[in-house]
């Protein structure tokens, strides 16, 4: 057994899983943190991470690097991913990461950050849906990972990732790009849905989504629109863990979050504070992707590429 912390630093969040990762099988959890810190406010406009989203990402960081100490985690890997990898002051963020944390951040390509949500996301939904009642999605799967700055398109089965592709459509992004009105337009929202059709051209030249037997979709938007279509009166990880969400849910959640204003989002016992502004974008990508490629349902996982992280770092 292996105690060792994962970062996942997007461009909406930052997360710390410090778990026991056994040789095989599943890991326990001792700590799991999320906080919003929108590192990524303003990326896509300037090319260039605020200072007040370093400082706020620092922050949040120094405590991390605590909690994982007092911990007793044996090693520490951070990964940073769109967000970082479009700044071009990107030094200025890892030299903040090395004199928080003692060492540098992985900047990882957006193949890898694949490969990891792929590894995190498969790990442990079939035990999760066998635990709702609900037979395992059948593989291969298409794992999505839908992001701040961007969203990952990983095909794969048991033997490992077969083909993947990030593309840079994410809720941060397009809500900053297009959906600025409160609600946001019909006007916006085409254009929106533009992006995301362009981006989804790219994805099937280079995955081929035909082949996919099961959506797996992960991270904060697609965990968000599960518990609204499952409508939970508070937000509930072990409810949400491989759920299944048909299309019809997906289609239904996205229009209402578009039409809602801000304060009508935020009402919502599920919704954290932080995915507000950006859930409506979020919800839109994960709707065209499902519509675009056929896909009746999607099989929701709370493990993602935080999970891939720790699990690659204890098994190597």
């Amino acid at each position: 057994m292996t105690r060792v912390a994962a970062i996942d630093c997007g461009t909406n969040s930052i997360r710390l899983l410090v778990a026991d990762v056994p040789a095989e099988g599943g890991h326990t959890d001792l700590l799991r943190r999320m906080e919003v810190v929108r590192l990524g406010q303003g990326v896509d406009a300037t090319g260039r991470l605020a200072p007040e989203a370093i400082e706020r990402t620092r922050v949040v960081l120094a405590e991390y690097a605590a909690a994982a100490r007092d911990l007793g985690a044996a090693d520490v890997r951070m990964v940073a991913t769109s967000a970082t990898r479009d700044a071009a002051n990107r030094a200025d963020f890892e030299g903040m990461v090395r004199s928080t944390l003692g060492r540098t951040p992985d900047v990882v390509t957006g193949r890898e950050e694949a490969e990891l949500s792929f590894l995190g996301a498969t790990g442990s939904v079939d035990a999760a849906a066998a635990g709702h009642g609900l037979r395992p999605p059948e593989a291969p799967y298409l794992v999505v990972d839908i992001g701040g700055g961007s969203t990952e398109f990983v095909l794969g089965d048991a033997a490992g990732v077969t083909a993947a592709r990030s593309v840079d459509i994410g809720c941060v992004r397009l809500t900053e790009r297009h959906l600025r009105d409160d609600p946001p337009t019909n006007e916006q929202i085409a254009l929106a849905e533009r992006d995301i059709r362009a981006a989804l051209a790219d994805v099937a030249a280079a995955v081929p989504v035909g082949r996919a037997a099961s959506l797996v979709g992960l991270a904060g938007s697609v965990t968000t629109v599960a518990a609204l279509a499952l409508d939970l009166p508070t937000y509930d990880s072990d409810a949400i863990h491989g759920s299944r969400i048909p299309v019809a849910d997906v289609r239904r959640i996205s229009a209402d979050l578009l039409a809602a204003t801000r304060a009508r989002r935020a009402a919502s016992p599920v919704m954290h504070p932080g995915r507000v502004d950006v859930i409506g974008a979020g919800a839109l990508i994960l709707r065209v992707l499902m519509d675009e490629f056929g896909l009746p349902e999607v099989t929701v996982s709370e493990h993602d590429i935080l999970d891939g992280i720790a699990l690659r770092l204890a098994r190597g």
